[in-house]
């Protein structure tokens, strides 16, 4: 029942960072945020590259987010931050170009446009507000372990366990927000790529800036790219692992997601995801009504729906472990 009410807290301070602060009640005068990224300060992070390989043209993993036609790069070569920041990219097909937004790669589909706009639903629109975006590694993110989470390190060594069968390939964490288990990815050395993804322009920028302030994580290897996980800009069949921590309640569409995520893995990639269950067999019948409704800001799922949602998207092996409210789950493109 502590849980409960800590949901219930959680969706209240949720409620006014959407439709704003009482101004005479609540100041966040302590905290400072960048004003802005200097357009520079990607480079910074790695040596100079050298003239002689300044302008080439080469494939990468990315492809273009409406057709999944390869894209075609223009820039230094090499998949680290500097050389992906200072490239840039093109859809033959679509002839739509690409390129990076401060330290990020935008490849969103309206990347680029000038009149129109879209507004996601509130619960993803949430992590796109830059108190929001400050504050998940620094006190949002602990208060999972009252719903069960075991912590960033157990749940990473639980990942790395499901991800075997994917080690020495390229790894998506989609949906990183501020690159939490990005970067203990990237640090582990187990895969040939990372690819930090996220929809929420803030969260890359604050996951670069956690890069930045830790140097034992090597930018090479490593890239930061904004995109929308119903429309993943990879083509059929070429990531070997997707990692999704604490986001399945936020997506717009899981169904959607899930679908995108296994046309992206290869045959026996590996997908592994956590989320908050809405409730679990253990859950009495009373309180199930009660937590339906403080959470129906997300969308809250069974053990048994997940599952459903994995195998009728064409996922196979599939697997969890749970502990109260935290469920991990594992499955596998056949």
């Amino acid at each position: 029942m502590v849980g409960v009410v800590i949901l219930y807290l959680q969706n209240t301070l949720i409620f006014f960072i959407i439709h704003g602060f009482p101004p005479t009640r609540l100041r966040f005068t302590s905290l400072r945020f960048p004003s802005k990224i200097r357009a520079t300060s990607a480079v910074s992070l790695e040596p100079e590259l050298s003239t002689q390989q300044s302008q080439t043209l080469e494939a990468d993993p990315f492809a273009c987010p409406i057709c999944y036609q390869p894209l075609i790069r223009k820039g230094p070569p090499g998949f680290n931050l500097p050389a992906i920041y200072r490239s840039g990219f093109k859809c033959n097909q679509c002839n739509k170009t690409y390129s990076s937004k401060e330290n990020y790669l935008d490849l969103t589909i309206t990347a680029g446009m000038k009149d129109y706009t879209e507004v996601k639903p509130a619960r993803t629109e949430l992590f796109r507000n830059p108190l929001v975006s400050f504050l998940y590694e620094r006190g949002w993110r602990q208060n999972f372990n009252q719903s069960g989470f075991p912590g960033p390190d157990e749940e990473f060594k639980m990942a790395q366990e499901y991800f075997k069968p994917a080690e020495g390939g390229l790894l998506v964490d989609v949906s990183c927000g501020s690159g939490l288990f990005s970067r203990k990815f990237a640090k582990s050395g187990t895969y040939s790529k990372v690819i930090a993804l996220d929809f929420s322009e803030n969260m890359l920028r604050q996951c670069y800036d956690f890069i930045k302030q830790d140097d034992t994580i090597s930018t090479r290897n490593l890239a930061l790219v904004r995109a929308d996980v119903s429309r993943l800009p990879f083509a059929s069949g070429s990531v070997d692992a997707i990692h999704a921590g604490a986001a399945l309640h936020c997506w717009p569409s899981a169904s959607n997601a899930v679908a995108e995520i296994c046309r992206a893995l290869r045959s026996g990639g590996v997908f592994v995801g956590t989320t908050f269950l809405q409730y679990t067999s253990t859950t009495s019948w009373i309180e199930r009504p009660f937590r339906e409704r403080i959470m129906q800001n997300y969308n809250y799922f069974t053990e048994e729906e997940i599952e459903d949602l994995c195998t009728t998207c064409g996922l196979t092996n599939y697997t969890r472990n749970v502990q109260r409210s935290f469920i991990m789950f594992s499955a596998q493109k056949a």
